[in-house]
């Protein structure tokens, strides 16, 4: 049950931009990132929240975008449905393919469409991890659309809330507001995670705190992975308002990728304000036990006799 990776782990955190809205160009560059990564020891790469193809950032910079019937907004609604990854076809299969190619575990975030049966019209907010001989080991669907994100993703379902063994340690990921959900993160606590996935548009202050409350809660590693976007990536079917003219290469999205122990300190302090491929290793995987000596939200910490906890894994 607690057996933890018995050597370092390097990861690669993919702080660098996608081609937005463009699925194949975006493919094309995640295999350079991947290819990059294993040339550089990496035994996992990690692509944020909707890398594949774009956090639509601009729900909340563009206020006419929630205008009834606000054409240039449907019209941006349908290039994302026509460039979201349909994880059990052609797309899906280039994701799994890269895993298996390049022999490297790959959690990505992407915007899923599914071409047949239910939600065909809708995109969902999903998280993937696949095994480095290219199994889909979980796919998770955010379960609430934060705010604004309520006008373009449908909601998910507990499905995906669950950790995967593997020879890195027991893995989980959450996407985004997620971590302020207290039963979403008890979930996966109650599954001995080891290295968790906290995947955001931009990893801000209180991003931050949600990333090492969520660490020294589940006494496991977390991987805060942020993304960069900058006005000028923008769908220029969209007028822009005038704070934003004229400045092309503001960042919207100004990434934020850190690593944080168990305790709740930094092994990697927050990075902001860069587009790279970001590297570290976790060296101390002892700490994810040693911690669990003053607390253990799943063990001696959970009082089963005063709580009890049900979650309903059933695909909707």
């Amino acid at each position: 049950m607690n057996k933890i990776p018995d050597g370092p782990l390097t990861i690669a955190i993919v702080q660098l931009p996608a081609a937005y809205l463009d699925l194949k160009k975006s493919l094309e560059l995640a295999e350079s990132y991947v290819q990059k990564a294993k040339e550089k020891g990496a035994g996992l790469i990690v692509f944020g929240e909707t890398w594949f193809c774009g956090y639509p950032a601009w729900i909340d910079h563009l206020p006419s975008i929630a205008l009834w019937d606000y054409s240039p907004t449907k019209e941006v609604y349908a290039m994302m449905l026509q460039n979201s990854i349909d994880v059990q076809g052609t797309s899906g299969q280039k994701l799994a393919n890269l895993a298996r190619q390049y022999q490297i575990m790959m959690v990505a975030g992407i915007n899923e469409v599914v071409e047949s049966g239910y939600g065909n019209g809708t995109i969902f907010n999903s998280l993937l991890i696949y095994g480095e001989d290219g199994t889909l080991l979980n796919h998770h669907r955010k379960l609430m659309p934060t705010y604004t994100e309520k006008l373009l993703y449908g909601i998910g379902d507990g499905h995906g809330l669950k950790t995967i063994d593997s020879k890195i340690g027991r893995i989980g990921g959450l996407i985004c507001w997620e971590h302020w959900m207290p039963l979403s993160r008890q979930a996966l606590h109650m599954q001995n995670e080891h290295l968790h996935i906290a995947v955001w548009p931009a990893v801000k202050d209180l991003h931050q705190l949600a990333s090492r409350h969520y660490a020294f809660e589940g006494r496991c590693y977390v991987i805060a992975a942020g993304q960069v976007l900058k006005v000028k990536d923008l769908p220029d079917v969209f007028p822009l308002p005038d704070h934003l003219k004229d400045q092309a290469n503001q960042y919207l999205l100004n990434g934020g990728s850190a690593v944080i122990a168990p305790d709740g300190s930094y092994v990697l302090e927050p990075q902001f304000d860069t587009e790279e491929l970001i590297f570290v290793t976790i060296e101390d995987w002892n700490k994810v036990l040693t911690e669990r000596m003053t607390l253990d939200v799943s063990g001696h910490y959970y009082r089963p006799d005063v709580f009890e906890f049900n979650v309903n894994n059933r695909r909707k």
